[in-house]
């Protein structure tokens, strides 16, 4: 099943995926779990890690060319 384009792909702790909005997350936390937090307050636990999070989001802004894509690399080569 292909992904929606404004949605990205993650895994519950019980390793059920699902699909969410990345348009809507505020934070992505560890506490030790990866916790996403969405604009309206719900919070999801996830088995994703904070890094592939990360990744997903930046992978999602850039098919949608809303990040650009200098910056992107720049921030990249400095992690």
């Amino acid at each position: 099943m292909k992904t929606p384009a404004f949605m990205i792909q993650l895994k519950r702790l019980n390793g059920k995926e699902f699909m969410i909005n990345a348009i809507y997350i505020e934070t992505v936390e560890a506490f030790p779990d990866t916790t996403i937090t969405l604009t309206n307050g719900k919070k999801y636990i996830v088995k994703d890690s904070m890094s592939d999070v990360k990744g997903k989001i930046t992978e999602f802004y850039r098919a949608i060319h809303v990040l650009n894509m200098t910056h992107l690399k720049e921030e990249t080569d400095e992690e």
